[in-house]
């Protein structure tokens, strides 16, 4: 049986070091597209850290430079192309809004573009996002739940998901976007805010800080682990037809309570550490996010497995054994 192949953007990113590990363990011959960096060493450390590094080929290559997503497309002729790659990180969009329209939402047609002229048979899947329900139009989201972004990256994340389902309707690529709601892990980046908490939460249990200072701490989100989404992610993928799907726990908690579950975790007062800065208010801000995910349930047979307490304590511990190791 031939070896299928898997091609990511955003590879050394937390869902593309997880995702990499999880097509590795089921046969897959994964290549990544990297952006070139002058950190040479560094940018690969999320893959060195789930012990996969090794087992990946990375490619130089951009997402707004279609001639290089067409080489790699040509000299790769993956099976399956999973689209990970973006300016992700909401509160840098209202900074770089030019950027983030240029690599999030453009991107994605230089993608499928590519695809369709050079491997038009590979199966594409887009990382759509929770953040494009915004200011949410009903009190638990579906696919079918109406858009009301509030971010200039959730404009950009909604013009890709929606170019996805044209490309699909439009040249019959198979061509899926997950809606993915919040997910986490011990490799997110110190700039989101669980992995803010969790870092902060450690460094104050060492003595190495005193205070940890958030902005709305009553925004309340649907978390999930990054393991379990990127199941979701390969499982429509080997649908017969493609669709888009909702990836979520259906289960709400507010960044106050999960503060909570990470200071109770090293046994500190959440009270006596976190301070509200208003200087980490958005200037738009997503109040409540609610997935409900039975669609993909029910399709793909998927379902989490890691809840948000033993997430954030797995979260809590890793940066606890970062910081002792400096």
């Amino acid at each position: 049986m031939a070896v299928k192949r898997a091609l990511i953007t955003g590879i050394t990113g937390q869902d593309g070091a997880y995702l990499s590990k999880f097509l590795l363990e089921k046969g897959y011959s994964v290549t990544g597209i990297v952006r070139r960096s002058s950190h040479a060493g560094v940018d690969d450390h999320r893959l060195r850290w789930i012990g996969v590094s090794g087992s990946v080929e990375l490619r130089d290559g951009d997402l707004s430079d279609i001639s290089s997503l067409m080489r790699i497309i040509q000299e790769a002729q993956p099976d399956e192309f999973y689209n990970l790659g973006a300016q992700s990180f909401v509160q840098s969009s209202w900074q770089q809004p030019i950027l983030t329209a240029n690599v999030t939402a453009v991107a994605v047609t230089n993608v499928l573009e590519a695809l369709r002229v050079i491997k038009p048979d590979t199966r594409f899947y887009q990382a759509s996002s929770s953040e494009m329900f915004g200011k949410a139009q009903q009190p638990k989201q579906t696919e079918t739940t109406p858009f009301y972004p509030r971010s200039p990256y959730a404009v950009a994340k909604l013009y890709g998901h929606w170019i996805t389902v044209n490309y699909r309707e439009s040249f019959g690529l198979h061509a899926s976007s997950g809606i993915l709601f919040n997910h986490e892990s011990p490799l997110r980046g110190t700039e989101f805010v669980t992995r803010k908490v969790t870092d902060g939460v450690a460094r104050i249990k060492l003595g190495l800080a005193k205070e940890l200072r958030l902005g709305n701490i009553d925004a309340k989100r649907d978390w999930g682990h990054a393991k379990d989404y990127v199941r979701a992610m390969w499982a429509m993928l080997q649908q017969e037809v493609a669709d888009d799907y909702v990836v979520a726990t259906g289960y709400s908690t507010s960044v106050r309570d999960m503060c909570r579950i990470a200071f109770e975790h090293v046994g500190l007062a959440m009270e006596d550490h976190l301070v509200i800065d208003p200087a980490f208010y958005r200037p738009a801000e997503v109040d409540f996010l609610l997935g409900d995910a039975a669609k993909a349930r029910v399709r793909l047979n998927w379902a989490p497995e890691i809840g948000l307490p033993e997430m954030i304590r797995e979260m809590v511990d890793a940066d606890l054994a970062r910081q002792r190791a400096g």
